[in-house]
């Protein structure tokens, strides 16, 4: 399905706010959020780590971490002033409640994965008991699997480590933007899937002003967009898609076919990457313009 390109001067409206305080569980809808250098205040902030190798858990091994969207993540309240975040309250799939400030935590989210993990931090000066945080210089790790039933992904079948940006619990860069023309042009392309925008984990999802539908985010790599009256993003890319986007969640049924139609018809990038140009608070409903 080919491309509907746009030129500067497209414009939206910010029509949902994600943030995902730990990395691969489930996450927490906001109506207005801090955006720092880092991306959103809060974004991805922790994740567990498996002892026996160092590396990132990640649900994009979901044979090794098949309970990961059976958790979810939110915060115990706003941030401070100085920026300081609060502990994470976690939701284990069971119902019952973790906290990153319980010293128990670590084990009970061990026992559930069935695999000894600790509960890390991105970022110093966090609350809650967690091991200590990311060291500088770390250039975190993560195991993806491949699937051998979709065509055009760069493996098939096997499980490869992927490296992330140093420091930093994001797969390639802070901040994830899609569109819902990207969603309606798959929906028409895969009617029986559910392309519901918790299958792809951005940060923002925007709704254009004239409702077109195609893979619009193509054309907007290299330029920037202005959300709002104070943050600007560097579009830096475009966001390759993994076998996460057809794991069951909650309502959202299991399904190759979601990954097989993003790389049937648009290489399987779906939706954005950026960094932070301009900080600043974002709200639900905002004017969001490519310059």
């Amino acid at each position: 399905m080919p491309d509907d390109p746009t030129g500067n001067g497209t414009s939206g409206s910010l029509l949902s706010i994600w943030r995902h305080p730990v990395k691969s569980m489930m996450g927490e809808e906001l109506s207005v959020c801090e955006v720092t250098e880092a991306g959103l205040s809060g974004d991805r902030a922790y994740a567990l780590i498996d002892k026996s190798d160092g590396k990132v858990v990640s649900a994009k091994n979901p044979r090794k971490w098949a309970l990961m969207f059976e958790f979810r993540a939110a915060y115990s309240r706003s941030a401070r002033p100085d920026g300081t975040l609060p502990a994470v309250h976690i939701t284990a799939p069971d119902g019952s409640k973790i906290s990153s400030d319980d010293e128990e935590s670590h084990a009970m989210l061990s026992k559930v994965l069935g695999r000894e993990v600790r509960l890390n931090r991105r970022e110093r000066g966090q609350e809650g008991i967690v091991e200590t945080a990311v060291p500088s210089r770390w250039t975190p790790k993560l195991e993806e699997y491949w699937p051998d039933d979709v065509e055009g992904l760069a493996h098939s079948g096997t499980v490869t480590d992927e490296a992330m940006p140093a420091e930093t619990f994001f797969d390639v860069a802070p901040v994830h933007v899609l569109t819902t023309a990207t969603l309606d042009c798959l929906q028409q392309a895969y009617p029986l899937g559910k392309f519901d925008v918790r299958r792809f984990r951005p940060n923002f999802l925007v709704k254009l002003t004239d409702n077109r539908i195609g893979f619009v985010e193509n054309d907007w790599i290299g330029k920037r967009i202005q959300i709002g009256s104070e943050v600007q993003l560097k579009i830096t890319g475009p966001c390759p898609r993994c076998v996460m986007t057809t794991l069951p969640q909650r309502d959202l049924p299991k399904d190759t076919g979601i990954l097989r139609a993003a790389a049937e018809h648009n290489g399987a990038n779906i939706g954005i990457y950026a960094s932070v140009e301009r900080i600043g608070r974002v709200r639900k409903g905002d004017l969001v313009r490519v310059l």
